[in-house]
């Protein structure tokens, strides 16, 4: 049996008086590509936040496996125009990578002759793959993405989903993202966690895409009208984790 790289229970999150979380259970396996998606305002973001420990809840425990690493990408990236910044150094404020690792991760992700370039002066498909590039700096086995496809077209967003899963199948890590985009996701995805200040439903993108709590939300018909592509793997995944390997615990009562 593999235990979770996180395991979440009871998890609830109050901005003053307005709750955006409430009861969430959600487990994290190794080599796994979880996919959270749901209404803007269902917490999504929030939910990633308590997960990397950005945040504190207001009810619920979260326990992470004791080889845990985190390689996060956030929805966006603030940046001063200002003040000049190529790629490389940009990398090089993530973390002690020397040069050699920086130039193969870039390559890794499909932009390898972006070092010298203005961070400034890239494509928004380019940006989302630096900073995984970025998130990767630290050897995660979790690499955890806030919509990471914001803002690109259809191909661009297939492209990248298609990277994560290569990513995910040649380093082993697993993948937690939110994402907007019904029609691809489902694609790169071994699980499914629809969101809306609580968990809807969760599976299989073929059994979560035909839920009632999931066509609801998402206000679609009782025809699929969900473009749902085939995807297989030639890995197994295991759901039946025990705590043997969880030793850090946040509790909050």
């Amino acid at each position: 049996m593999l235990e979770p790289l996180i395991r979440a229970e009871g998890l609830a999150y109050r901005d003053g008086a307005r709750k955006i979380l409430d009861g969430v259970d959600i487990d994290i396996g190794a080599r796994e590509i979880v996919t959270i998606v749901g209404p803007n305002g269902s917490g999504k973001t929030t939910l990633l936040r308590l997960l990397i420990g950005a945040l504190r809840p207001s009810a619920g425990d979260i326990r992470t496996h004791r080889s845990l690493v985190i390689g996060y990408t956030p929805q966006r990236l603030a940046l001063d125009r200002s003040m000049p910044l190529t790629v490389d150094r940009f990398l090089a404020l993530g973390g002690a990578a020397s040069a050699t690792r920086r130039e193969k991760l870039l390559e890794t992700v499909g932009v390898p002759c972006l070092g010298k370039a203005q961070l400034i002066d890239l494509s928004g498909g380019e940006t989302q793959r630096v900073l995984l590039a970025r998130a990767l700096l630290r050897s995660p086995n979790l690499l955890v993405l806030d919509e990471p496809t914001q803002g690109l077209d259809q191909p661009g967003e297939a492209a990248f989903y298609r990277l994560i899963e290569s990513v995910r199948n040649d380093s082993g890590c697993a993948v937690l993202m939110v994402s907007h985009d019904l029609h691809v996701v489902m694609s790169a995805a071994d699980r499914v966690v629809c969101l809306n200040g609580h968990i809807c439903c969760q599976g299989a993108p073929t059994l979560v895409k035909d839920h009632p709590e999931y066509r609801r939300l998402f206000g679609l018909g009782t025809e699929g009208a969900l473009a749902l592509y085939r995807h297989e793997h030639d890995h197994h995944h295991h759901h039946d984790h025990h705590d043997g390997g969880i030793d850090q615990e946040r509790k909050i009562s």
